[in-house]
């Protein structure tokens, strides 16, 4: 089992900024891709932004040049930087993680994992 454990949700006012985190913890052989998706309320779940092991990175387009997504490799954390956020930022934001990790016979195997979400609300 790979867990992964999100930070830094909260209330802020539209053009206000937030931070993300994400933990990965367990027994992890390597993070390939990590990755920050959001739900709406009615809505389904988007890709935000995405980061791969060597540092190359995907946008969707309502947040390019607004957030920035990095990572910590050696901590296995991915973080995410919302600056100038508006009220349609408003969601519940899921960390991913794909990669390999070492299963019961310590053998490599892929997983792929969620964070529990967190709340960014954004008044206007």
């Amino acid at each position: 089992q790979v867990l992964l454990v999100e930070s830094g949700g909260g209330l802020v006012q539209a053009g206000g900024s937030l931070r993300l985190s994400c933990a990965a913890s367990g027994r992890i052989l390597r993070i390939d891709a990590m990755g920050w998706y959001r739900q709406a309320p009615g809505k389904e779940r988007e890709l935000v932004a995405a980061i791969t092991s060597g540092g190359r990175t995907n946008y969707t387009d309502s947040v390019k040049g607004r957030f920035t997504i990095s990572r910590d490799n050696a901590k296995n954390t991915v973080y995410l930087q919302m600056n100038g956020l508006k009220p349609e930022d408003t969601a519940v934001y899921y960390c991913n993680a794909e990669g390999l990790r070492v299963d019961a016979f310590g053998l490599g195997r892929p997983f792929g994992s969620w964070g529990q979400g967190t709340q960014v609300t954004v008044s206007s």
